[in-house]
């Protein structure tokens, strides 16, 4: 575990922050005063150690049932947090699986803000040129239909009704990674679009699904399950999927119940269901589900009851980690975990799906799907490679 407290805001440089959910008029003039880093090896409780480190750096958030202020011209901005899968797994007694194919990134990182008196001058443009190399699949179509089938196997049993299973690819780079990451944050309808980075690793974001966040007062998740090609076939399609509608179902009921475990009794509601809305060239159906938060609900306990998120593990949520971890070859590094902002006065974390991080040798991409007993494993292998193609398109550059 590191941590970085300088004693005062000038200590650090001033850069430009693009973690999603920043307040928009404070990005340009923020500075980073302390950070944590923490992996899975370290021991400890992630969650409880992001709640602490924020209160020691003036963000409480110990009772989120309170609203809070946000005074820009006062010293402590928010922080930006990101919380692996692996950690979220971690936090609730379940194995995180297989090891990451990408160790220089940390499980969890917390980067506080303070702000500064004048606005942080733009980036300097990378000096040698971008190459990205051929891409290099963990598993083979073949092996991961053999996964869909296995999942299938285990609907059979009684074992489980969905899980979501996930792929992992790597390419050699060269240059510097941050623009082409920046271009993948960049993409319409990233909702939770942005990046962060510390010492040999980074990492990008263009996620479209609300993993929790507060919202006038109330806990917010937007699952995402089901998807098509952005045409009119495929939007008739999606809308009349028997199989899709079910799917998402279920993890709208799952998300109810993990809402339920830290709300006020009876506040839980499903505020939309089954809408299909856009995302870059693909249809996706998204629900709305919000509780009134418990009171004395803090941070640590939210984020143990939530993550990792119901759309990327199955349901039930335990047992379908197992069969995530005894079926997945490598681990899901920077994607299907938590990334978003903390402050005073907010909390909005998105899912990490649509999701790159760099090391220092490789540029690596995760993507899948849900598997039910209705799902036919070439027609999972395609939705996964759909999902990866305008990523893998847009970080070549």
């Amino acid at each position: 575990m590191t941590r970085n407290r300088p004693d005062v805001v000038e200590a650090l440089p001033a850069v430009e922050v693009d973690a999603p959910g920043a307040p928009p008029g404070c990005r340009r003039r923020l500075v980073e005063t302390a950070r944590l880093h923490w992996s899975t090896g370290d021991g400890g409780d992630p969650a409880d150690l992001a709640q602490r480190f924020l209160a020691a750096h003036g963000i409480a958030r110990d009772d989120l049932s309170r609203p809070g202020r946000h005074e820009p011209d006062a010293g402590v901005c928010g922080a930006a947090l990101y919380l692996s899968a692996a950690a979220g797994a971690y936090a609730i007694g379940v194995s995180p699986g297989a090891p990451s194919p990408a160790p220089a990134l940390p499980d969890l990182v917390v980067v506080v803000y303070h702000h500064a008196d004048r606005p942080v001058p733009p980036p300097r443009p990378a000096l040698a040129p971008w190459r990205l190399g051929g891409w290099r699949d963990s598993w083979t179509p073949a092996a991961h239909a053999t996964a869909v089938g296995a999942v299938r196997d285990a609907i059979a049993r009684g074992d489980v009704y969905q899980v979501n299973v996930v792929g992992h690819a790597a390419a050699p780079y060269s240059g510097d990674p941050l623009p082409a990451l920046a271009r993948l944050a960049a993409l319409p309808g990233a909702r939770y679009g942005g990046t962060l980075h510390g010492p040999g690793w980074a990492l990008g974001c263009a996620s479209p699904e609300t993993l929790i966040a507060v919202e006038r007062g109330r806990l917010v998740t937007r699952p995402i399950k089901g998807t098509r090609p952005a045409t009119p076939a495929g939007r008739r399609d999606l809308l009349a999927s028997a199989k899709e509608r079910a799917e998402h179902v279920m993890i709208v009921d799952l998300e109810r119940n993990d809402l339920a475990r830290v709300a006020r009794t009876g506040s839980v509601r499903v505020d939309e269901l089954f809408a299909v809305r856009r995302w870059c060239d693909l249809w996706q159906a998204e629900s709305t589900v919000s509780a009134a938060p418990a009171d004395g609900l803090g941070l640590a306990d939210l984020l143990r009851a939530v993550c990792p998120g119901g759309s990327v593990t199955g349901a039930p949520k335990h047992a379908a980690l197992a069969r995530i971890a005894a079926l997945e070859p490598v681990g899901r590094g920077a994607s299907m975990g938590a990334l978003g902002w903390v402050g005073p006065d907010r909390l909005d974390l998105g899912l990490t799906i649509r999701t790159a991080a760099a090391d220092g040798d490789l540029l690596h991409l995760w993507a899948g799907g849900g598997i039910t007993w209705d799902s036919d494993p070439a027609a999972e292998v395609a939705e996964a490679a759909a999902k990866a193609a305008p990523i893998r398109a847009l970080l070549a550059g």
